[in-house]
């Protein structure tokens, strides 16, 4: 197992804290030393001279981030190990979510429009062009932290990018040089690749390859930047293996990171000591909110058995054909709440018909009226993250983690079988199945198929399953009996008709 660099431990353990609205959000010097400074209004002149100054300038760009674990969350519906379905009054939304599973979506789909919302406004690419013109304009402010920060900033807009590119594929491209009124026309998908690249490639030469939790960092932008790579095929129609295994090998062999014996503690409440993570969105249940999974997910009497202060909603579940897909020796068949429920004094709980509630693998249904029997109990739970007991809070303490080293390990053994070197693919392979406590593959199980299944069962609700299916060539073809659309035009989202309203020149993907 690679050893975790000691040296950047305490800077790893210091979880920063990230403060709502306008606030800003300072990292922790010590690990024992929570008080915060809140700067409840930012002067745009001669502000980020010093270091703390500077940290709280740049908070923005990294709470607006937290967004990740409510959008990525949505888009899993749309694959083949997640759906949402309407359980009589529940979660209807207007069809929002039987939309998303079916693949029957328009450019009218509200959860769309927000996604993109949250990637182009606010803290996202607007947001980030503010700050870069901020600092850059900062006479007062060293080259080397002007050139620092600049770097943060400009890698954390090319991975709202590599979200963009990777769901709608022609975007407009907003730059730091735009005027705040600039309306710029579709860029064509091999375009913004192209930028992306560009702005990550350019944007590591000038960041820290020290580890502090949270925040961007050389190694973080070298992982997305493998992203991109594994995905070029997709997304520039031209593959490039060669690079993705490359800068995967890189961050794998830096000796910053280690897969944990224990999967589900890199997942745990108080997750940022895991060796795993590269790159987290922090939350705290009282100052930095958003991470509500276990709202989404568990039934209202489900109250009862983790005694939080309010019902949850009754909601997310997995697909039965997912849950199969998981050796009974696998450990992280954890990831699954399913079977009888019961209070945390072991009495049995019962839903709104008086039946006892029972978490059932089956889905025989997306839609079910309010008097169908057990319908409420309807799917497999989801408890990747864990569930923080006695909460009493709506949001949890659990970190999003957006990128992690078991995620580099697949996509490094992927890209290597693409490229025809077997064993090395199977080597990495391997890993992650001995910490998962299943048999090794063989050379003959090294296939496409088993490296998409494996990548589903390690990766599965952290946001990747669309562009894992659709890299893959099967997501119009995977997916469940609910699937309703197939058609080629799926594997874009269409851009939001609120979008393209406010700037014409926001053109419309094909399909749509």
């Amino acid at each position: 197992m690679i050893k975790l660099n000691t040296k950047n431990t305490m800077s790893r353990l210091a979880k920063p804290l990230a403060v709502l609205g306008i606030g800003a959000m300072a990292f922790m010097a010590s690990c024992t030393n929570l008080d915060e400074t809140v700067y409840d209004v930012i002067p745009s002149a001669g502000f980020g001279n010093t270091p703390d100054q500077l940290a709280a300038l740049l908070g923005p760009a990294y709470s607006n981030l937290r967004g990740a674990s409510w959008n990525f969350h949505n888009m899993e519906v749309t694959s083949d190990v997640m759906l949402v379905p309407t359980r009589g009054k529940d979660w209807y939304d207007g069809g929002n979510w039987l939309n998303l599973h079916r693949h029957t979506w328009t450019s009218q789909l509200g959860p769309l429009n927000d996604f993109w919302g949250w990637c182009f406004e606010g803290g996202g690419v607007a947001g980030l062009n503010s700050l870069i013109k901020q600092v850059n304009s900062n006479s007062t402010l060293s080259a080397t932290a002007k050139t620092s920060a600049v770097s943060e900033l400009r890698a954390i807009r090319a991975y709202y990018y590599l979200i963009l590119v990777d769901m709608f594929g022609n975007v407009p491209i907003l730059r730091d040089t735009d005027t705040p009124t600039t309306k710029p026309a579709t860029a064509q998908r091999a375009d913004v690749y192209a930028f992306v690249e560009k702005e990550l490639t350019e944007a590591s030469a000038g960041l820290s390859k020290d580890v502090v939790y949270g925040k961007m960092n050389y190694w973080v932008a070298k992982t997305i930047l493998a992203k991109l790579y594994l995905n070029a095929g997709v997304y520039k129609g031209a593959p490039e293996w060669a690079k993705a295994a490359a800068t995967a090998d890189e961050v794998a062999k830096s000796g910053k990171f280690s897969l944990p014996t224990n999967f589900m503690s890199t997942f745990a409440t108080n997750n940022e000591t895991s060796p795993e993570i590269i790159w987290a969105f922090p939350h705290d249940r009282n100052q930095a909110g958003g991470m509500n999974i276990q709202m989404r997910t568990l039934h209202y009497a489900s109250q009862q058995t983790f005694k939080l202060n309010a019902a949850p909603w009754n909601g997310f579940c997995s697909l039965a054909e997912f849950y199969a897909s998981f050796d009974d020796a696998d450990t992280r068949k954890a990831i699954f709440l399913t079977g009888n429920q019961l209070a945390a004094d072991g009495t049995q709980l019962f839903d709104d018909n008086k039946d006892p509630l029972n978490f059932t693998v089956p889905v025989p249904k997306d839609e079910y009226a309010q008097t169908d029997k057990g319908m409420q109990g309807v799917g497999a739970r989801l408890q990747k993250y864990a569930i923080q007991r006695g909460n009493t809070s709506n949001d949890q303490d659990n970190d999003w983690i957006a990128l992690r080293l078991g995620d580099v390990i697949l996509m490094r053994a992927e890209a290597n079988f693409r490229a025809g070197n077997m064993a090395a693919a199977l080597t990495d392979l391997n890993a992650i199945r001995a910490r998962a406590g299943v048999k090794a593959f063989t050379m003959a199980e090294v296939t496409a198929p088993n490296i998409l299944a494996e990548r589903g069962r390690e990766m599965a609700w952290e946001g990747y399953r669309r562009s894992d299916l659709i890299r893959f060539g099967v997501y119009n073809t995977a997916g469940s009996k609910f699937v309703k659309d197939r058609t080629p035009k799926t594997n874009l989202m269409p851009i939001p008709q609120p979008r393209i309203d406010a700037n014409p020149g926001v053109k419309q993907n094909a399909g749509y």
